[in-house]
């Protein structure tokens, strides 16, 4: 019998994420190679087949279905491979330390051409070397052979454990280089910090990836601001007259900036979240300043967060544009909406006046109308009178036409009388009736 209620039906994964992806154990000295693509989502079978034949060369079995991490040891080669959000990591090692730095590296051991054919495309490719640490500080010469002569950027790392180095250029052979002295490591201690080294390089370039996204966006972003400034211009002047032309323009205006945001917002919320990590990486190495070499921190600080700062403030001046053209277009259309009211107001005042004309109208030819249906039917009682005289009845043609007139005129003008009233008290019932 349990002790305990169900579980939860994603207790295990969330608890097994914290213990997700750790990083190799390294000995010293040792190599290592890693390679970070940005992977489409329909390659990734691709590439975990990828990864099936290098396990199949070695005899080792492959990743299994619908695997995001794998590790195995192939042969002499430690490998390692996770799938991310928009890009997958590929990382190999081996135990020794070779006669010329960065020579024999660990990608070397790969079979030919199969790293060339990992699905994707190359966003970071590092060499990472881990030897033991000289006495004191290691000499410039040693630096400039590993570094090819290039500035490098460095400082002691995880309390005095090791001395880091990089120049973070990208070399001949397409990797970027770092070196990793060893003064007091544990393997694991190693492996973190080679990790973290290849994690600043990934996420730095992932940063990065939003920078030609602002290069491109920054002016059509000017030539908004510009024609929207125009815009404002033309309706605080209160010409009225082309108020629907410039609220097209608006309109236009405001999809064109709403596209911008839906197309770039994604890369820019990635280059915030990136930025976070890249720091957060740099912070867990717990950096000291080596005499005359810029921590990594620094060379970030100078060289990195600009391009971060830049990416950043266009992302804000969209937002803000996208804004402030919402506010204007609201303006506009309260105006043009007022502007259509009098508008209406002035139509409604008018057909008010026609109805009144009408109405005059009609009361006169209402009156036209009695004086005609009593000349028709004293006509009527003119012909009647006759025919009771041609019978032999004593009467007075005229004298009775005469009389006859003013009771017609008093029935007919009473039975209008009588038709406007009813009419007038349906109108009632049905004016309260909608009300109600």
């Amino acid at each position: 019998m349990s002790l305990l209620p169900p579980d939860h039906p994603g207790r295990l994964a969330l608890s097994n994420e914290v213990h997700a992806r750790p990083p190799q154990p390294l000995d010293t000295p040792s190599r290592a190679s890693y390679l970070a693509v940005l992977v489409d989502f329909d390659a990734r079978e691709r590439e975990l087949a990828h990864i099936t034949t290098l396990c199949v060369h070695h005899g080792v079995n492959g990743p299994p279905e619908g695997a995001a991490q794998f590790s195995a040891t192939l042969g002499t080669m430690s490998f390692n491979w996770e799938r991310h959000g928009e890009f997958s990591t590929y990382a190999v090692s081996i135990s020794g330390r070779c006669a010329l730095p960065f020579q024999e590296t660990a990608a070397s051991r790969l079979p030919q051409g199969w790293l060339a054919a990992v699905p994707g495309t190359t966003l970071v490719a590092a060499h990472a070397e881990l030897i033991p640490a000289p006495e004191g500080v290691p000499s410039a010469a040693l630096l400039s052979s590993q570094f090819d002569g290039n500035i490098v950027v460095g400082s002691t790392v995880g309390d005095g454990a090791a001395i880091v180095y990089t120049d973070f250029r990208v070399h001949a052979d397409g990797f970027v280089r770092f070196a990793a002295f060893d003064a007091a490591l544990t393997p694991r201690q190693a492996g973190r910090i080679v990790q973290r080294l290849f994690e600043i390089e990934t996420y730095r370039m992932l940063t990065l990836l939003a920078l030609p996204t602002a290069r491109l966006l920054l002016p059509r972003i000017v030539e908004h601001e510009s024609a929207l400034a125009a815009l404002t211009d033309r309706i605080a002047q209160d010409q009225h007259s082309d108020d629907e032309s410039l609220l097209q323009q608006l309109t236009r205006l405001a999809a064109e900036v709403e596209s911008a945001l839906a197309s770039s917002q994604f890369r820019f919320g990635a280059c915030r979240a990136y930025f976070e990590l890249v720091n957060a990486r740099i912070d867990e190495l717990r950096e000291r300043r080596l005499p005359g070499v810029q921590t990594i921190e620094e060379f970030m600080s100078r060289r990195f967060t600009p391009a971060v700062a830049t990416c950043n403030t266009v992302s804000q001046r969209l937002h803000d544009l996208s804004e402030r053209v919402a506010q204007t277009s609201a303006l506009l259309s309260t105006r043009v909406d007022i502007t259509r009211e009098r508008q209406n107001q002035a139509l409604l005042a008018s057909m008010d006046r026609r109805a009144k004309l009408q109405l005059r109208l009609q009361q006169t030819v209402e009156g036209l109308s009695v004086a005609a249906i009593v000349y028709y039917v004293a006509g009527v009682a003119g012909y009647v009178a006759k025919g009771l005289e041609s019978g032999g009845v004593p009467i007075n043609v005229d004298l009775a036409v005469g009389l006859a007139i003013p009771v017609i005129a008093l029935a007919v003008l009473s039975t209008v009388r009588r038709a406007k009233r009813r009419i007038a008290r349906d109108e009632a019932i049905h004016t309260t009736t909608r009300e109600h």
